[in-house]
């Protein structure tokens, strides 16, 4: 069950009404007494209810958004297709960022439940399933991306769309083959990077792990492993980036380089965010439904709102967009 103020003054020794004065910083209130009940809080987890604060008794007609920064470009689509169906359906909205930091998620998601949102949507989640866990400390609907294990989410088919990227690269008759991973999204990068592996051991192509490089799903990232990888002693002929960001820095270093695209080397992205297309050369990538996942994502949520209890995890199919960044692998010298 929630924590309440009675809880925690039990704990403490103190009256409830000490307890709340503390936690709203009260003037009347020690800084020893005020630092003790606030260490005893954050112990026992407490979600504070911020409407309860105020003399609104009704129900707020908002769910809360949590994403893992404003300045990733994938989340364009995927929060105005959120905001399309919660405007239609007269939801309003309240975003957040995670910064891709569990502490910082549940931190957020609390403040979401402190503030009686109806439920809350969690784009790129560190935490995962473990909101199974903590159904007592957050009783309201709480809906995923790209966690098809947990019962209520909303993920592209990464294993399937991994593998028509690589497939594509040895179909072009690319054997050398990079991929440059996200150690800061576990699951998506997992499915994918397994998808790697199985579609080059389906092959019969050798798997060097030389040619994984450890990215962070950045341009940074990707302009970085440029380097790492024509540092080996044979190098990629193609290059399968965790996603766009990855693949743009990817480009960008390779430009820098004067290493030709695709002449030299393939690039391969993961998104299809709205400037894949404007890249030089054009970025051929693998597209993410992301419009179609913010409806799916928002109408699954308003589901467990409405109580609904046939609610299942939806896996939405990813499109290979071919463009100018791959070609055949070069000739032999």
């Amino acid at each position: 069950m929630a924590v309440s103020i009675k809880d925690i003054a039990k704990v403490a020794g103190v009256a409830p009404s000490t307890v709340s004065r503390a936690l709203s910083d009260h003037p009347r209130i020690s800084r020893e007494t005020r630092e003790r009940v606030r260490r005893i809080a954050r112990e026992m987890e407490y979600t504070p209810s911020l409407l309860a604060r105020s003399l609104v008794k009704q129900d707020t007609a908002t769910i809360g958004v949590v994403i893992t920064s404003v300045s990733d470009p994938f989340l364009t689509n995927v929060v105005t297709g959120i905001e399309e169906v919660a405007q239609e359906q007269g939801y309003s909205v309240l975003l957040s960022s995670s910064y891709l930091d569990a502490k910082r998620e549940l931190e957020v998601v609390s403040s979401f439940h402190g503030r009686r949102t109806r439920g809350i949507i969690v784009i790129g989640s560190q935490i995962d399933t473990g909101y199974l866990h903590m159904r007592d400390r957050f009783p309201l609907p709480i809906v995923l991306t790209n966690c098809p294990i947990y019962p209520y989410s909303v993920s592209t088919d990464n294993p399937a769309s991994a593998r028509q990227a690589v497939e594509h690269l040895i179909q072009l008759g690319h054997r050398r083959i990079a991929y440059i991973a996200n150690r800061r999204s576990y699951r998506s990068n997992l499915d994918r990077l397994t998808s790697y592996h199985q579609v080059l051991e389906a092959q019969r192509i050798p798997v060097d792990e030389d040619l994984i490089i450890e990215g962070d799903g950045t341009l940074g990232g990707g302009n970085a492993a440029v380097e790492a990888l024509r540092s080996r002693t044979r190098p990629p002929t193609a290059v399968f980036c965790f996603n766009d960001m990855t693949a743009i820095g990817v480009l960008s270093a390779l430009r820098q380089a004067e290493t030709r695209v695709p002449e030299e080397m393939s690039v391969v992205g993961f998104d299809d965010v709205e400037f894949a297309a404007y890249c030089h050369p054009p970025l051929t990538t693998v597209r993410q439904p992301t419009d179609l996942m913010g409806q799916r994502l928002m109408r699954m949520l308003l589901a467990l709102i409405r109580g609904q209890e046939d609610v299942e995890p939806e896996v939405l199919p990813g499109e290979l967009v071919i463009r100018e960044s791959t070609g055949d692998p070069p000739l032999p010298a």
